[in-house]
C-alpha cells in the first residue's frame, strides 16, 4: 500500500473525517503481524537522519495534530525515537505565555523550526491557532481565514529555504479516545497525562472535526501536505508515519559530502605511521 497516497489530504480538496475510518490497519492484521516492516522503516529513518545531519543542506519538520489521547507522544516515542538526539528534537506548543501572546502566534513558532542537518517534530503546533481558538470563539472566521494564509505563507518560506514538511493528523474515534482516558486512570504510569478539561472538551468533539476538516483542507499543498493517519491501532499508526516520513526523506536523493581533507595523504600517513611503530616493537 502506498501510504502517501492513501491518506494525503488533496490539495484544494474538500476533506470529510467521518469518511475515514480511524480503525483502519491495512493489510496487517495485528502488531505483530506488521513488527518487521514497521522496524525496516525505523530502521531507514535513522540512516537517513545520518544523512540528513551529514550533508546539512536541508531540514525536516515535522508537525503532529491530534484530538487528546490521540497519540502524539506514542508516535514520538515508538517511530522518532529510532532517530539520534544529537540531530533531532521535539518542540511541544502548550497555552501561549504571556510573552507569546504579546507577540503574532506564529513568533513562537519559527523559533523552534529546524536547522538545516536538523529533524523537528512538533507536539501540536501553529494549528493550534485555527482549532482551539476556534471551537472556544476566540477568533471569528475573518481571523482564522486570515490565519490559513498566513500559516500557508509560512510553510512556504520555510521550503523555499530547504525544510521537507510533513504534517499528520492522527485520526481516532470518539469511543477509543474515551477508552485511552479510561486506561490512564487505571495506569498509575499514565494518571498524570488525566485532567478534567481532557472530558470537557469531548463536549466540542463535532466542532474540532468541522475546524480539522477545513484548517487541513486548506493547508495541504504540495510543499506541505497534510497526512491523515488511521490511529485507533497504535501499532498501525507508527507503520504509516514511518513508512510516509521514510519514503519522502528518501525522494531528496540525500549524498554524503565529499571529504575535506586528502585521504590518499592521510592513509600514506598512518600506513607510515603503523611501519614505524611496529619496527619500534621489534627493535624494542
Amino acid at each position: 500500500m502506498d501510504f502517501r497516497k492513501e491518506f494525503r489530504v488533496p490539495e484544494g480538496g474538500k476533506l470529510r473525517l467521518q469518511d475515514i475510518d480511524p480503525a483502519f490497519k491495512g493489510h496487517h492484521e495485528s502488531a505483530e503481524a506488521a513488527r518487521e516492516e514497521t522496524e525496516s522503516y525505523r530502521g531507514k529513518l535513522a540512516a537517513l537522519q545520518t544523512l540528513l545531519y551529514a550533508e546539512r543542506d536541508r531540514a525536516v519538520l515535522i508537525v503532529l495534530q491530534a484530538m487528546d489521547a490521540g497519540g502524539k507522544d506514542g508516535t514520538i516515542g515508538h517511530v522518532f525515537g529510532a532517530l539520534n538526539p544529537q540531530g533531532a528534537q521535539v518542540a511541544g506548543f502548550k497555552v501561549p505565555t504571556q510573552a507569546e501572546r504579546a507577540h503574532d502566534f506564529l513568533w513562537r513558532v519559527h523559533a523552534e523550526a529546524p536547522a538545516k542537518g536538523e529533524i523537528t517534530i512538533f507536539n501540536r503546533s501553529h494549528y493550534e491557532d485555527v482549532l482551539v481558538t476556534r471551537v472556544h470563539g476566540l477568533i471569528d472566521r475573518a481571523t482564522w481565514e486570515a490565519r490559513f494564509e498566513e500559516i500557508r505563507q509560512f510553510e512556504s518560506l520555510l521550503a523555499q529555504t530547504g525544510t521537507t514538511i510533513l504534517k499528520f493528523f492522527l485520526h481516532i474515534s470518539k469511543d477509543e479516545q474515551l477508552a485511552r482516558f479510561a486506561q490512564r486512570l487505571d495506569d498509575p504510569g499514565r494518571n498524570w497525562k488525566i485532567s478534567e478539561a481532557d472530558y470537557k472538551e469531548r463536549e466540542f468533539w463535532d466542532a474540532y472535526m468541522a475546524a480539522y476538516e477545513e484548517a487541513l483542507a486548506k493547508t495541504s499543498l504540495a510543499h506541505a501536505p497534510w497526512y491523515v493517519v488511521p490511529a485507533n491501532h497504535k501499532w498501525f499508526r507508527n507503520l504509516a508515519v514511518s513508512a510516509i516520513v521514510a519514503a519522502t526523506l528518501e525522494e531528496l536523493g540525500m549524498r554524503y559530502p565529499a571529504p575535506t581533507v586528502d585521504l590518499a595523504r592521510i592513509r600514506r600517513e598512518y600506513h607510515e605511521a603503523v611501519k614505524e611503530e611496529k619496527a619500534e616493537h621489534r627493535h624494542g
